[in-house]
């Protein structure tokens, strides 16, 4: 039995981001169409970290498998990466497994292709400016995916320590030279004119207040996964539209939800799912002032979706390392 085993390299040369936010597309479609199999993922926590393992089976794509991924915060102190992961692809008429991929750099590229697939439902057509909260694993490919989907001229990063978002910022203007693109201190002179904001953090307090929000923005959040997280404030949720990538899976997981609906801010009857908006089945954003926002928790539908494209391209241009078992 053959297995093709991909590098985080070649997950970054086998598949763009164009192409993962049109798996993206199709993974969402079968979810709302109810053509998927996806359990809420499995948790094992150690005193260290925490390890997920989220199955999923894509019927129309008949795409099988499961990632498994761990978040040890504690590595930083070590020099080591938070998160770290593998996906594993099987066969779906077998069972065999026949691919095993680096599932850290997929976990980025699909999280910000589920946000560049947002971003191109939900955000105005002109937006030109991006503010992003942390500069860690995932917000490169946030960057990316809405650079892929919108006209974007100012990009601002915002972190914790402020370092890791020089050494991203330097990193984005040097792919970009015609964006401008700089660190930014203070979160309410960050979102007061922003276009479209993004969170990639795991912040238990709201980044910013709902009052700095401009009318119109879209925002993406994607870094609280468990009830006690919250990157946003609560208040702001009461008059957005909410979009989550699936309703049992937000409000298992979503913390700014599930705070705001415990608060009487937010009707859960509100709350649309993005395959619906795929399917045409919601219009999504109503006016060029409404405040969209889009709450991922991530589903394993999105991992099998990116894997199974990645796969067909990296066999294409003859990209990995066949092992037999």
């Amino acid at each position: 039995m053959q297995i093709r085993l991909l590098t985080a390299e070649e997950v970054q040369r086998a598949l763009p981001m164009s192409a993962c936010i049109e798996a993206m597309r199709g993974a969402f479609a079968q979810l709302a169409a109810r053509e998927v199999e996806v359990p809420l993922r499995t948790r094992l926590a150690t005193p260290d970290g925490v390890t997920l393992f989220m199955p999923a089976y894509l019927k129309q794509s008949h795409a099988l498998g499961q990632k498994i991924v761990s978040i040890y915060e504690q590595n930083a102190r070590q020099g080591l990466p938070t998160i770290s992961a593998i996906v594993i692809l099987l066969d779906a008429t077998t069972g065999h497994p026949k691919a095993i991929v680096d599932g850290t750099s997929l976990t980025a590229l699909r999280t910000g292709a589920v946000s560049g697939l947002a971003t191109a439902l939900l955000a105005r057509p002109e937006s030109a400016v991006l503010t992003v909260f942390g500069a860690g694993a995932q917000a490169p490919a946030q960057i990316e995916a809405v650079l892929a989907v919108r006209p974007v001229r100012e990009v601002r990063i915002l972190s914790k320590s402020g370092h890791s978002a020089r050494q991203l910022a330097r990193r984005v203007a040097s792919a970009h030279p015609e964006i401008t693109v700089h660190v930014a201190e203070d979160p309410v002179r960050a979102v007061e004119d922003a276009d479209i904001i993004c969170t990639a953090t795991p912040s238990r307090t709201p980044l910013f207040p709902a009052e700095a929000v401009p009318p119109g923005a879209h925002i993406n959040a994607i870094g609280s996964f468990t009830p006690e997280m919250c990157e946003l404030p609560l208040e702001m949720l009461a008059d957005a539209l909410v979009v989550v990538d699936q309703k049992e899976a937000a409000w298992a997981e979503a913390g700014e939800l599930i705070q705001a609906r415990e608060a009487g801010l937010l009707d859960p009857t509100s709350v649309v799912e993005l395959g619906d908006i795929v399917l045409g089945r919601h219009r999504g954003r109503t006016s060029p002032l409404q405040v969209t926002v889009f709450k991922s928790v991530g589903l394993a539908i999105q991992d099998v979706a990116a894997a199974d494209r990645l796969l067909a391209r990296a066999e294409r241009q003859g990209l990995g390392t066949l092992i037999e078992l």
